[in-house]
């Protein structure tokens, strides 16, 4: 667990940087004084794994995630349908099938949308549901299209059922993919706004560029458009996609034979957008049961989930990206996957050392007793989302059972090791807000509660720190924040409250009363002006500010 975070009473903060606490500004003139009261003053909040694109096209999307049955389901269609175009998608999002007992039915959906197309987007994501519209426009229906590898058309006795999971979906993303820049630019802006209010000031983008989890091959520029035109309101790392990368020519000295063209590869940009890992996708989804595993599941016919690619490929992939420069991060639910993933890693280091990559594994959602000492020899960072536990952890006990329950989304055996733990949503699959997330690293209690996995289970000076000092490490960046020293980011939030110092299952009630980025507001400037109305002296700030260790 960890130790109790030094602290200061005041902080000065010049030209974007924090430049002394305490006694070392307080005798120094200021511009402007801030006077938080009994307020708390935090590092700002990282997301090592989010979806920024998607969450913000899922606010204009219809939202399926309160449906608890399928007419719900059909009727929401129906009235989402009226208010748009004859030939208009329909496009939503959210739906949960272990909580309607099935997936929405192409036929249901071809009755309630008039003829319209309609593309409904599992919470996982992981796949998918249409109507007969859409199948016909793949080429589904007559036949003339099979399931990419790694994809399943889901069929009945009547054929085509309309739920299309994992790779299979990219029939559906080639009808609509590449999205504009335009659109993906509002959708960043609209999500950061998002995130800005919850305390986050960098967050992950976990795939761009291609794959069913691409919205455009230059998505890129709409990260960077959003910054230009002032509405990104979050530092954002990007993962290219696995599929984006091709192989390259270049001097054999050089050893770069795989990656984006002009030799671009993890870390190019700035403290605004960066380029970070190359993201690929091992398996499927826990909740989905697509996940791969070594045993079977104990529900939904008892299946072993399945890989993306052939097992040779993968490697390759993670082995080639390796030695070309990239930090890699594997998305490996299932044990199965885990183990193919950290096989990988080793063989890609026997291949090539390169003791300072910070390689990931996304999600680790099922981890064996024999796999965490894996995690600590080859330096593996996982990176799991504590919320799931909440908000699917019912669920996912159904699917691995009693004896594999202690196994998913660890924590506490992770640090037990030396393993570091950041935090992470994977929104919109779940609840992005970092505090939230925190809550439930604490209880890790489901919706249902239950208090799944007890024994993983840490303090919230922990969780905290899983948010701020150990999201910035995992991003390579922990030299320019993550923490609240002197020379970093002056990135930092306000808070109503310490998450220490609320019971636990209060700590998601906090309150965000500002969020900062480079010393200037990104939300909650009417609290600010609130302080300077109040106090028009300089009267340095009594509020306790939480420094954090590296």
């Amino acid at each position: 667990m960890a130790d109790a975070a030094p602290t200061a009473r005041a902080m000065g903060v010049l030209h974007g940087r924090i430049v002394g606490f305490d006694h070392d500004i307080l005798h120094l003139p200021a511009k402007r004084t801030l006077d938080c009261a009994s307020a708390v003053v935090v590092p700002g909040f990282g997301d090592s794994h989010n979806h920024m694109a998607w969450f913000g096209q899922s606010l204009a999307e219809l939202d399926l995630s309160g449906c608890r049955t399928l007419d719900e389901v059909y009727d929401a269609v129906t009235r989402f349908a009226l208010d748009l175009p004859e030939d208009a998608w329909v496009v939503g999002s959210g739906y949960d099938d272990t909580v309607m007992g099935g997936h929405p039915h192409r036929t249901g959906l071809d009755q309630s949308a008039a003829g319209r197309p309609v593309w409904l987007k599992h919470r996982s994501g992981h796949m998918c549901a249409v109507n007969t519209e859409v199948l016909e426009r793949t080429g589904i229906v007559d036949g003339s299209v099979a399931a990419p590898e790694g994809g399943k058309i889901v069929r009945d006795a009547d054929g085509p059922t309309g739920l299309l999971e994992e790779q299979a979906q990219k029939l559906v993303t080639a009808l609509v993919v590449p999205y504009p820049v335009t659109d993906l630019t509002d959708a960043i802006g609209a999500a950061s706004a998002v995130y800005a209010s919850e305390g986050l000031t960098h967050v992950v983008e976990a795939g761009i560029g291609s794959g069913w989890i691409g919205r455009s091959p230059v998505e890129l520029a709409a990260y960077v458009e959003a910054r230009r035109r002032g509405v990104l309101k979050t530092r954002v790392q990007l993962m290219a996609a696995s599929d984006a990368l091709h192989p390259l020519q270049s001097n054999s000295a050089d050893g770069i034979t795989f990656g984006l063209d002009l030799g671009i590869a993890s870390g190019f940009g700035d403290d605004h957008v960066r380029l970070g890992a190359m993201k690929i996708f091992i398996d499927g989804s826990l909740i989905g049961r697509t996940a791969a595993v070594t045993e079977p599941f104990c529900d939904h016919g008892h299946g072993t989930g399945s890989f993306q690619l052939s097992l040779e490929e993968l490697t390759q992939r993670i082995v080639d990206a390796h030695c070309s420069g990239w930090n890699v991060a594997a998305h490996a639910i299932g044990d199965a996957a885990v183990d193919l993933a950290l096989d990988a890693f080793a063989a890609a280091q026997q291949k090539l050392p390169r003791p300072d990559a910070r390689h990931r594994i996304e999600h680790a959602g099922m981890v064996r007793p024999d796999q965490l000492s894996r995690f600590a020899s080859l330096r593996i960072t996982p990176v799991p989302q504590p919320h799931f536990l909440f908000e699917v952890g019912d669920t996912m006990a159904a699917a691995v059972g009693t004896e594999r329950e202690p196994w998913v989304y660890r924590h506490k055996s992770f640090l037990d090791l030396g393993v570091r733990v950041p935090g992470s949503s994977d929104r919109p699959v779940a609840s992005g807000a970092p505090l939230l997330g925190m809550q439930s690293m604490v209880t890790r209690r489901t919706s249902g509660g239950t208090t799944l996995g007890p024994q993983e289970r840490v303090d919230a000076e922990t969780a905290l720190r899983a948010y701020t000092v150990d999201a910035a490490w995992t991003a390579g960046e922990e030299d320019r924040r993550g923490t609240l020293e002197s020379g970093k980011l002056a990135d930092f939030v306000v808070l109503s409250a310490h998450p220490a110092e609320v019971p636990p299952d209060e700590i998601g009630e906090i309150t965000v009363l500002a969020t900062v980025l480079e010393g200037s507001c990104v939300f909650g400037q009417d609290y600010l002006n609130e302080l300077l109305a109040t106090h028009h002296t300089t009267v340095q700030s009594p509020s306790h500010l939480e420094r954090q260790k590296g």
